[in-house]
């Protein structure tokens, strides 16, 4: 069986406007997010399944669904605030989505299958899936889950500071623990540091971080209903609080249910941090076009 594809794109409207303002960064028009579609069908996919909003649904399939037809087969998951609450009461003040692990939590009805999670808008590079395809066909299980580790050296901005959840790894490779770590930069003398409340620290250009690309089975679902019911008991009175895939991951490795591989990769990430960081990865795209990674078109 082929494994499934998620996208988090619930987001994305709040930060464009609306779906028709997606910005374009290839050279063809094609968004970030058509570059991981397009690398996840070379390395084997079989499905994509977009996690939106149900009001920017029809923006959303008029731009996407033209160009994947016959390519790759989608559907389409809404996150609301009501999917899988158990009948409770939300509070009014509760506007914003529960979170990632929350939106991953709202396909279970939908995928069946292994399937990797990734942003709808970082540029995650062909290495990552066809080792997420590898390790979805070959490894994972419902004690073994996993999650692509990039270089932190090749996830920063040159336009300032980053946060990062930095991959702690046992002596067999699998994740210990995950440290968000909030103002990553490389500073005056070239050496990467982040800052918190007890100053500033040194942190290995090579150090493994989570870009929240994830691989999981199928009976993640149920422990992710069963650890989404203790936050709401806990937090659902909070309208800052999020449940997200890290809690998750956390959870499930330290609970003793399993372990997750941390699976290396030295693919090149792009992302907009910042709106400065933008003619920069359409500069990189373009690159990766003109020799030969992508073509100049992607659905052509």
């Amino acid at each position: 069986m082929q494994p499934t594809l998620v996208i988090l794109a619930a987001g994305m409207a709040s930060r464009y406007g609306s779906m028709k303002q997606v910005e374009s960064f290839g050279p063809g028009g094609e968004t970030i997010m058509e570059y991981s579609i397009y690398d996840a069908i070379q390395a084997g996919f079989g499905k994509v399944v977009f996690i939106i909003r149900e009001e920017f649904a029809d923006n959303f399939k008029a731009i996407f669904e033209p160009k994947l037809a016959g390519r790759i087969t989608t559907d389409y998951v809404f996150q609301s605030l009501n999917s899988f609450t158990g009948g409770r009461t939300i509070p009014a003040e509760r506007t914003k989505p529960w979170g990632t692990a929350h939106a991953v939590l709202c396909c279970r009805d939908k995928v069946k299958e292994p399937f990797a999670v990734i942003n709808a808008d970082d540029f995650y590079g062909r290495d990552g899936f066809v080792k997420a395809y590898d390790f979805l066909t070959n490894s994972v299980n419902d004690q073994c889950y996993g999650i692509i580790g990039y270089e932190l050296k090749k996830t920063l901005s040159d336009n300032g500071s980053v946060s990062r959840g930095v991959c702690d790894l046992d002596a067999n490779g699998d994740l210990a623990d995950i440290n968000e770590r909030t103002k990553i930069y490389r500073n005056d003398k070239g050496i990467i540091t982040y800052e918190d409340e007890q100053g500033l620290h040194e942190v290995s250009e090579n150090a493994s971080v989570s870009m929240n690309f994830w691989g999981f089975a199928p009976n993640v679902f149920d422990i992710t209903q069963t650890l989404f019911n203790e936050f709401l008991d806990k937090d659902i009175n909070n309208p800052k609080a999020e449940f997200f895939i890290p809690i998750l991951g956390d959870k499930f490795v330290k609970s003793g249910k399993g372990k997750i591989k941390v699976i290396p990769t030295d693919a090149q990430w792009f992302g907009v941090t910042y709106k400065e960081d933008a003619p920069g990865v359409k500069e990189s795209i373009n690159a990766l076009v003109s020799v030969g990674e992508y073509p100049s078109h992607l659905w052509a």
